[in-house]
C-alpha cells in the first residue's frame, strides 16, 4: 500500500497486501488480522469484508486503513485497534490500560460458576486484579443476584472496568475500588468488611525475567503491571492464598488463574493454607490454568 504509487485498490487487494506484510513480520494470524483491521477502518464487519472483496476503496477509506495498519505493523494488538475484545460472548472495551482478555480466562469463569453452585443466590464475589473487569462482570451478568466487589491498583484499569460494567448492564450491587488486592475490602479497623462466598483472581503471574521473552504484541504494548508476578511469577498468588481465608464465608471458594506449569507450586499453597477439595482445571490447550479450593 505504497503512498508513492497510488492505484485503484479493492478490498481483496488491500487484505492480500496486508496479509503478506504481516506474515513477513511473523504474525501467525496475518489474514484474520488484515480482515479485522480493514473492517474496523471502514466500519464493516468481517463477513461484509469477504462479501464485498471486489469493491474499490475510496481515498478516504484507504487513508483510514493506512492509519490503523501502521499501528498493527508495530504489532499493537488488534483488540486495541478495534477498542474491544469478545469475552464469554460479550464485547469488553480494552485499551493499553488493561490486558486483552484471553479465551483461556473463560475457564476461570467456568470454575467460579461451578464453585458457586448452590450458593449463587445473593452471593458476594470479590474479583482481585480485575483489569478490564471481564471476569467479575461476567460472573455478575451470569448470576444477576450476586454482589460484586472488584479491586485493582490501577486507576486506569478501574476506569475501563467501570465503563464495561455500565455498557453491559452490570451496574447494580457492583463496586470498583482502587487498591492492593484485599486492601480496599477492609473496614476502618483493617478487618474484612464483608465475608465472600467466592474470591476470584487473574493476577499477574509471569516471572519477571520472562517478560522480555513474551511475544512482541504482549511485551511491547500490554501493561507490565498486569503481567509481572515477581521472581517466580507467584508473588501475588502467595499473598492472595494467604489472605483469602479471612475474607471467605464458611465453605467459601478461591479460584485463581495461573501460568502454564505453575499448578504444581500453587496447589500445595492452597492445601497448606487449609483449603480442601483443591482442583486443577485445564485450559483449551490442555494446560492446568486454574487452581481452586474451598475453605472451612
Amino acid at each position: 500500500m505504497s503512498e508513492a504509487a497510488p492505484r485503484d485498490w479493492t478490498i481483496r487487494d488491500i487484505v492480500g497486501w496486508m496479509t503478506d506484510d504481516l506474515r513477513k513480520r511473523g504474525v501467525e494470524s496475518a489474514r484474520l488480522d488484515a480482515e479485522l483491521v480493514v473492517a474496523q477502518a471502514i466500519a464493516l464487519d468481517r463477513i461484509q469484508i469477504i462479501i464485498q472483496s471486489e469493491r474499490l476503496l475510496s481515498a478516504g477509506e484507504l487513508d483510514a486503513i493506512r492509519t490503523l495498519f501502521k499501528r498493527r505493523r508495530t504489532l499493537e494488538p488488534v483488540a486495541y485497534l478495534r477498542g474491544y475484545r469478545e469475552f464469554y460472548g460479550r464485547p469488553f472495551k480494552v485499551d493499553r490500560r488493561v490486558l486483552v482478555p484471553r479465551p483461556d480466562t473463560e475457564i476461570l469463569v467456568q470454575v467460579a460458576l461451578e464453585r458457586l453452585q448452590g450458593r449463587e443466590l445473593y452471593a458476594r464475589v470479590a474479583d482481585l486484579c480485575t483489569g478490564s473487569g471481564c471476569v467479575g462482570i461476567t460472573l455478575k451478568l451470569e448470576l444477576p443476584t450476586t454482589t460484586l466487589d472488584a479491586t485493582d491498583v490501577s486507576a486506569g484499569a478501574l476506569a475501563v472496568a467501570r465503563d464495561n460494567a455500565q455498557r453491559l448492564g452490570a451496574v447494580f450491587t457492583c463496586s470498583f475500588r482502587q487498591g492492593d488486592l484485599f486492601a480496599p475490602l477492609r473496614d476502618r479497623t483493617g478487618a474484612p468488611a464483608h465475608p465472600y462466598e467466592l474470591v476470584v483472581s487473574n493476577p499477574p503471574y509471569v516471572p519477571h525475567d520472562e517478560i522480555a521473552t513474551l511475544q512482541a504484541d504482549v511485551r511491547d504494548h500490554e501493561p507490565h503491571l498486569a503481567l509481572d508476578g515477581g521472581a517466580d511469577g507467584l508473588d501475588l498468588v502467595r499473598r492472595i492464598v494467604d489472605e483469602a481465608p479471612a475474607f471467605l464465608s464458611p465453605g467459601g471458594a478461591l479460584a485463581l488463574e495461573i501460568g502454564a506449569g505453575q499448578a504444581d507450586a500453587v496447589a500445595p499453597l492452597l492445601e497448606a493454607r487449609g483449603f480442601r477439595d483443591v482442583r486443577r482445571t485445564k485450559d483449551y490447550g490442555g494446560h492446568e490454568r486454574v487452581v481452586s479450593g474451598v475453605f472451612g
